[in-house]
């Protein structure tokens, strides 16, 4: 197998798995062995769901702002910022007024996101 096969942009996310978490969320999921990359695209303003789930979640930020909640606190995230959610720990986010991109990598891969759908799969 070619490892050009591996490779993807961010900015063209048309490859990927695809998965409307919610009304104004839209994830592209890209599935390796040990982990998984979600790049989600969230309307301005909008409110994700509050979940949890096993896997460990790292988030970053590549556009726009938002605020992150985890463990019931509130956190102002910008575009840059990464940070970790442990599993089992209850999170979502709220878009900026611009909306926000984020890339979400989970370790294992996410079994409800191996495949396209609707939904956090929780």
């Amino acid at each position: 197998m070619s490892q050009k096969n591996n490779f993807y942009n961010v900015n063209n996310l048309d490859e990927g798995i695809k998965r409307k978490l919610g009304e104004g969320l839209e994830t592209s999921i890209f599935c390796g062995d040990q982990a998984m990359i979600s790049v989600v695209t969230i309307e301005p303003n909008c409110v994700g769901q509050i979940h949890s789930h096993p896997e460990e979640q790292w988030g970053v930020m590549l556009e726009g702002s938002g605020i992150r909640i985890q463990g019931g606190e509130r956190i102002e995230i910008k575009k840059g910022d990464f940070w970790l959610t442990p599993g089992n720990i209850d999170h979502g986010i709220e878009a900026g007024e611009n909306g926000a991109k984020v890339m979400d990598i989970f370790s294992p891969p996410r079994d409800q996101y191996k495949k396209s759908g609707s939904g956090f799969g929780v």
